[in-house]
């Protein structure tokens, strides 16, 4: 809810898109995943640019892992420790669909 109005506008018409199958014409594969389906839409404004992370691999669900402003005065990559976070919050996605299918 700390993200600006359009930013989180956009964000949940890109996600309300993934719940249906289809793909917001800013979402692109995010690096360092492999074929792991995780997506990251990236917005700017005048405060700066934002990142919404999911993942729509599962048919149960579309789980976002992260929404963040980047802060990297480095680039464009993503910095390691958002990195970390998505990481791990998809290992807990794939750990609860696997015990959802039991």
């Amino acid at each position: 809810m700390d993200l600006p109005a359009d930013i989180r506008r956009l964000f949940g018409f890109a996600l309300s898109l993934a719940q249906v199958g289809d793909r917001h014409d800013a979402a692109k594969v995010l690096k360092g995943f492999g074929g792991a389906g995780v997506l990251e839409v990236v917005e700017d404004d005048i405060g700066g640019t934002y990142r919404a992370v999911y993942t729509a691999k599962f048919t149960e669900a579309v789980f976002v892992l992260h929404c963040f402003q980047k802060k990297s005065k480095r680039g464009i990559a993503t910095p390691k420790e958002d990195m970390d976070i998505i990481r791990a919050r998809l290992k807990i996605a794939e750990e609860y669909v696997k015990e959802l299918r039991k």
